[in-house]
């Protein structure tokens, strides 16, 4: 039997073939039947813990009938499936990256997510949201497609095991405007009740604190009940998602040292509230 894999790319992989076996309205044992795989090996493929022949991948991206563009994208994860790390280019619309970044949302146990300048899709209010989408010049359609699913996303926040999701904030997020002032009085607000669920905690990094390693840029790490973590970092072209241990190291330990420069929860809020009353 093939070793255990879960790499970001394995995942990636199982995601997709899921969701296309999904989208054809099959169960794992009817697919397993159609392609001549046993279905405990479709299971580990999908949940990405071990990787299919790139053949199999053929037969069953051909049994499901995917469309040429994402059996390309598909076979090509399969390829590489078992390199640790991954570098995903930015697609307009629903991208494959951000159904990557969805699925490590609905799976994850935990995360921690650093952003400097920016609150966090998960927290954010629609208005926010729309000021923010419409900044990339998305067609309205894609718009409206984004938006539509960012309340599916918060499920992961109050379902019966919730996600237990740590942001910590740039200061700079409370005083980077998008929209009129009561686009960001109403983000402001949502994320003040946001914060009081057991399992949200949002904090915020003071600017007066100095140098620290989140200055280089923001990062989200997802840690999961039985697959490695995995550390997922967005650029300009793209995303890229880090799975081996000294990177991960790394961004543990940046991640360490912002907790010790960050207001307490309760500061945080205090200062929240402050910048409401500010705009208001």
């Amino acid at each position: 039997m093939a070793p255990l894999v879960a790499t970001p790319r394995s995942r990636a992989l199982g995601f997709g073939l899921r969701t296309a076996r999904e989208a054809r309205g099959l169960g794992v044992r009817e697919l397993a039947r159609l392609a001549q795989v046993v279905a405990q090996d479709l299971s580990h493929w999908e949940s990405g813990m071990r990787v299919p022949k790139l053949e199999q991948v053929g037969v069953l991206l051909g049994a499901l009938r995917v469309e040429p563009r994402e059996r390309d994208r598909l076979l090509e994860l399969a390829r590489n499936a078992r390199e640790p790390n991954w570098l995903e280019r930015a697609m307009p619309g629903v991208s494959p990256a951000s159904a990557t970044y969805a699925e490590y949302e609905r799976t994850a146990t935990a995360m921690f997510d650093w952003e400097p300048v920016v609150v966090p899709g998960l927290l954010q209010a629609p208005g926010y949201a729309r000021a923010i989408l419409e900044s990339h010049r998305l067609p309205p359609r894609v718009v409206e497609q984004q938006l539509a699913i960012r309340p599916r996303r918060r499920e992961v926040l109050t379902g019966r095991d919730p996600l237990e999701c740590t942001v910590f904030l740039g200061e700079a997020a409370l005083h980077q405007r998008f929209g009129e002032p009561p686009v960001m009085i109403e983000q402001f607000r949502f994320l003040a009740r946001a914060a009081q669920p057991r399992n949200i905690t949002i904090r915020v990094v003071p600017a007066s604190v100095g140098y620290h390693p989140g200055l280089l840029g923001h990062f989200v790490i997802f840690d999961f009940a039985q697959l490695p973590s995995v550390v997922h970092i967005e650029h300009i072209r793209g995303s890229a998602h880090v799975y081996d241990g000294d990177h991960l190291a790394t961004y543990r330990a940046a991640a360490e040292a912002m907790s010790a420069l960050a207001l307490s929860e309760q500061d945080s809020l205090a200062l929240i509230q402050g910048v409401i009353a500010e705009l208001e």
